[in-house]
């Protein structure tokens, strides 16, 4: 019985957890005394979005303005893996389409935040407001 109600308590502290991930909008502040920058591993001056949760795994970055095709320049965009997480070390809100040449928007960030995104789709253009 102990452990049935070891397993119950330990699923429902993963769905709880699981159900307040943030949504399309990354703006997931750092804890006190870190650098969310630092976590992120993104140049300054730079949008940077990433195949890991919490700025892990591969990462792809621009300085440009805007990008029409992410796959361009980005291995697992082209590979077809999804975005998982977001930087943006800009001075500028970025937005961000599940679509090239900024068509189906999906989300923005505003500048220096980011987070972990729901990890359902790529990001396939960006352009700074």
């Amino acid at each position: 019985m102990h452990r049935v109600t070891s397993l119950a308590i330990a699923s429902l502290a993963v769905a709880a957890t699981l159900g307040t991930a943030p949504a399309a909008s990354a703006s997931t502040p750092a804890p006190a005394g870190t650098s969310a920058a630092a976590a992120f591993r993104c140049d300054p001056g730079r949008f940077c979005i990433y195949s890991g949760w919490d700025g892990g795994g591969t990462r792809c970055q621009w300085a440009s303005e805007r990008v029409a095709n992410t796959a361009d320049l980005c291995s697992f965009i082209r590979n077809g893996r999804n975005v998982l997480s977001v930087w943006n070390g800009t001075g500028h809100r970025v937005q961000y389409y599940t679509q090239t040449n900024f068509n189906a928007r999906v989300g923005s960030t505003a500048a220096g935040h980011g987070g972990n995104l729901m990890g359902t789709y790529q990001i396939r253009s960006f352009q700074k407001q």
